[in-house]
Formats: C-alpha cells, structure tokens, sequence
C-alpha cells in the first residue's frame, strides 16, 4: 500500500503567524492562519481537512460495505463536521458529526443503518480518531 504524504509551513507567532500546508498528490496546496482555525479567516485548517478525510473514507467504505450486502449503490454522499473545543489548556478535537445520505436500490431502511454504523466504527479515518466522539445522521434516499 502506498505512503500517503502532506505537509505544513508555519512562519512566525501563533496569533500573526501564517502557513501553509500541501498534500504530497498536488491536489491542494493552500494558506492557513490563527482566523482560518479560530475564527472565520480565509484558508484551510487541520479540523477541516480531518473532516474531508473522514467524509471521504466513510463514503467509500460505506460503498464496499453496502456492496458486501449484496447492493449496489447508486450515491453517498457524507459531510463531517469537526468541533474543536479548549480543554484545559490546551485545545482538542472533541466530536465529529457525520451525516451521510445515499441512494441504494433495493436496500431495506434496517440494512442500511446497519451497514452505516458498522462503518462508523470501522474506516480507517474513524479507527484513527477513536479518541474522539464520532456520531452518525443516516438518510436513505428513495
């Protein structure tokens, strides 16, 4: 399997500061900053990226669960959204909120959460955030 790479620059103090960070595939290459993390500045952020990996991740492993059972789905489609809280001293992802909708012919409403929640625990995004909250809002559209 391959070695996934990104990286981060971050030049200067916490609050006046700047970075940027860049994924190894060229896919995105862009700036953040204190406002784009704390506030609502331009750029990117950890907390955003975290969440389109994890988005990402669902909906494909959802796909080949889904598939697993027999199905076969047409769209999934799964935002997340990472809250990011001060604990102590200090700061932490605290919760991720998943909500995903997909459109899977022939699938019973109890087969899909099924599938669905066996997924929220089992991508390798949501394996890797086991420390986090993870909660789940699951649609099947007809």
């Amino acid at each position: 399997m391959p070695v996934r790479k990104a990286e981060a620059v971050w030049e200067g103090d916490l609050l006046k500061g700047k970075g940027r960070m860049k994924l190894g595939s060229g896919a995105f290459d862009g700036p953040y900053s204190f406002s784009s993390r704390f506030e609502n500045g331009l750029g990117t952020n950890p907390e955003e990226l975290i969440g389109a990996a994890h988005a990402g991740c669902f909906s494909m492993a959802l796909s080949l669960f889904i598939e697993k059972a027999g199905f076969r789905p047409e769209r999934i489609q799964t935002s997340a959204k990472v809250h990011i809280d001060k604990v102590g001293e200090g700061f932490k992802i605290t919760s991720i909120e998943l909500d995903t909708e997909a459109k899977i012919p022939g699938i019973d409403e109890k087969t899909f959460l099924e599938q669905a929640e066996a997924v929220k625990k089992g991508c390798p995004v949501s394996q890797a955030l086991t420390g986090t909250e993870i909660t789940l809002k699951a649609r099947l559209l007809k």
